[in-house]
């Protein structure tokens, strides 16, 4: 696969279930490993080639529940020929640990998993806390366990700390980071910050593979700026539970489509799971 034709490439990530919101936020969001595990093979079918999954407890509760992530994972390749790249959190619960919230990559060993490369106040109830100690803990887990960090970053700050772990060692390039815009207390989804966030990675960590996506009335101008500037997209009910204004998205296969449409508009292709894994330099 030459340049040229990677260029061409788009990965969908498809983000199925967050941590937060429930069935009466949008009757379609998946909570257990049963209905996240199909929700998975509908959107790779659809054109994902990525999944980020989040686990919930029986009462619906963002958990790091190991348990549940091995169910899920198991489940999901039950399914004839789905090859899709699974990335795992790290964050699923503010209330989780240090260690419950990587000892699941260390059994399941997946392709990705992610990275929050900072702490930050979250919706202005707690702290969406990432010490110091415990990002270069994560980072030597995941380089040991051959697992690629999807590094989120909410801020700019954060892709300076990602700048500092990579000079460190504790990050091993070619990074890949993905753009949280929109988040409460992040950075605002507009183009002109989309804009500021690459360009500061450009400068930081040259050489860097890059994703994004939109919370809330930003989604679509996050997606199409993304395409423009050469990115990947990720999608899905973590983010947006509304697939338009007053109308609640029916599945995330309908955010799939629409970001392959958006892609193939634009006369760009979308990558399959290998491709993305070509492209992020996985190791399968």
């Amino acid at each position: 696969m030459d340049n040229k034709e990677l260029k061409n490439k788009v990965i969908i990530t498809v983000a199925p279930t967050g941590a937060w919101p429930k069935k009466e936020n949008n009757p379609a969001v998946p909570m257990t490993p049963e209905e996240i595990a199909k929700d998975v093979y509908e959107c790779w079918k659809a054109g994902a080639a990525i999944a980020h999954l989040h686990m919930r407890d029986d009462e619906g509760n963002g958990t790091m529940d190991k348990e549940k992530f091995k169910k899920t994972v198991e489940l999901i390749k039950t399914y004839k020929d789905c090859d899709i790249v699974l990335n795992l959190t790290t964050s699923g619960d503010l209330h989780a640990t240090d260690e419950t919230r990587q000892i699941h990559l260390k059994e399941l060993k997946p392709e990705m998993a992610s990275y929050d490369c900072g702490t930050m106040n979250w919706l202005h109830t707690g702290v969406f806390l990432n010490t110091p100690s415990f990002l270069e803990e994560l980072g030597a887990t995941m380089q040991e366990n051959n697992v690629k960090p999807e590094i989120e970053v909410f801020d700019p700050g954060m892709i300076a700390n990602a700048a500092y772990y990579l000079k460190k060692g504790v990050l091993k390039a070619p990074l890949h980071f993905q753009f949280c815009m929109g988040c409460a207390n992040g950075i605002p989804g507009s183009i002109k910050n989309l804009v500021f966030m690459k360009e500061t990675m450009d400068q930081l960590c040259p050489g860097s593979t890059w994703s994004c996506f939109g919370v809330g009335h930003s989604a679509m101008e996050i997606m199409y700026a993304g395409i423009a500037m050469g990115g990947h997209l990720r999608v899905g009910m973590e983010d947006n539970v509304m697939f338009s204004k007053g109308q609640l998205a029916e599945s995330n296969v309908q955010f799939v489509e629409r970001a392959k449409q958006a892609i193939e508009l634009f006369g760009k292709q979308v990558a399959t799971p290998d491709e993305a894994r070509y492209i992020l330099n996985l190791k399968k």
